[in-house]
């Protein structure tokens, strides 16, 4: 006699089959906001962050495994999808995120343990996605499906610098090791952020950009600016070794235009927020894309409290407080609309009933 699976399994396996592969914007978005509070000197509440970030974080990893498991050709379809690749690098991006957090919180060897997967992931999924999404042609132009998850390749790299730039090595071989590792995944993002922000232009002058087309990962581009501030301030802050010297003037320099320049995207990013939700009437609905534009929210208050911090300029450390603000509430608001949308799923009888 077959058994026939219940509604509760139907609906938990399609919800697998169907998961973003930016879902670990999550884990980004709540981990930073754990770096900001720490760095505001919140410690309680960014503990309860950090807390939250790695039971998403377990999570994620038990739901991707399942679905690389049940569902791996539409995986590796997502893989091969110039709109949906590079979303992947949230993996990357969210396991050195988490590390910082640990490191602030006296956990070195776990956050070295991290470190290390996520370095591991950064090198397979650089070479092997951008293969797959340039090579594996399906017929249609690939600049008209640029988006903002490319610039996710760029934040996973400076994540790695950032968790990096915070370990403390025992030895002068290890030191000069991690000084050209760090320097190296910084250069990395930087050069990446670039280059996506010319294919995105070209995207918009070429094809244009709907109002649908317009959606939160957009905010990455500002936010990989905010984690190179992050990445390139600690690299400065950094002991002496011979890479890290080299570049310490060239970075110190680059990371204020880095922050002149995420800021001045804010307003344009906002504005064009208005001109989707408001002016077109787009509904403004939970979808995991809106952890991508809380995360370079919460980056922005760390880059700024940092820099502020760092170059002894109080007016960018109040920025930074004030976008600590609505990093907190834009979080608040996401995570109440997936609370809702989990237990309307919940409600719901299997599709096509």
């Amino acid at each position: 006699m077959t058994r026939t699976p219940s509604r509760l399994a139907v609906r938990a396996d399609s919800a697998i089959s169907g998961l973003s592969p930016g879902y670990f914007a999550l884990v980004m978005a709540t981990g930073i906001l754990s770096v900001a509070l720490h760095e505001a000197g919140l410690l309680g509440p960014s503990q309860v962050a950090l807390a939250l970030a790695v039971v998403a974080y377990l999570v994620l990893v038990a739901l991707f495994v399942a679905r690389a498991i049940r569902h791996g050709r539409r995986m590796l379809g997502d893989a091969r999808n110039p709109e949906t690749a590079f979303g992947f690098f949230t993996v990357v991006a969210a396991t050195g995120v988490l590390a910082a957090g640990l490191q602030g919180n006296g956990l070195g060897g776990l956050s070295i343990g991290l470190l290390i997967v996520a370095a591991a992931i950064w090198l397979v999924l650089g070479y092997v996605l951008p293969w797959q999404v340039l090579m594996m042609r399906d017929g249609e132009p690939i600049l008209a499906r640029t988006n903002g998850t490319w610039f996710i390749w760029s934040v996973a790299s400076q994540s790695l610098a950032v968790g990096l730039s915070g370990l403390h090595p025992t030895t002068p071989r290890l030191a000069d090791l991690l000084g050209i590792a760090t320097v190296m995944a910084w250069s990395v993002g930087t050069i990446l952020y670039v280059g996506i922000a010319v294919l995105v232009i070209l995207r918009v002058v070429h094809h244009g950009i709907t109002p649908q087309q317009f959606e939160p990962p957009y905010w990455v581009a500002m936010g990989a600016l905010a984690i190179s501030v992050v990445a390139g301030a600690s690299i400065v802050g950094m002991g002496s070794v011979p890479m890290v010297d080299a570049a310490r003037g060239l970075i110190g320099g680059t990371v204020v235009v880095f922050w002149c320049f995420a800021a001045w995207l804010v307003p344009l990013l906002v504005g064009a927020g208005i001109w989707r939700h408001l002016n077109h009437r787009i509904p403004l609905r939970y979808t995991p894309a809106l952890w991508s534009m809380v995360f370079p929210l919460g980056m922005f208050a760390v880059a700024s409290m940092r820099l502020g911090r760092v170059e002894h300029m109080p007016a960018v450390e109040t920025i930074g407080a004030g976008f600590l603000v609505v990093a907190l509430l834009a979080w608040l608001l996401v995570a109440a609309g997936l609370a809702v949308t989990i237990g309307r799923g919940a409600r719901r009888g299997p599709v096509g009933r």
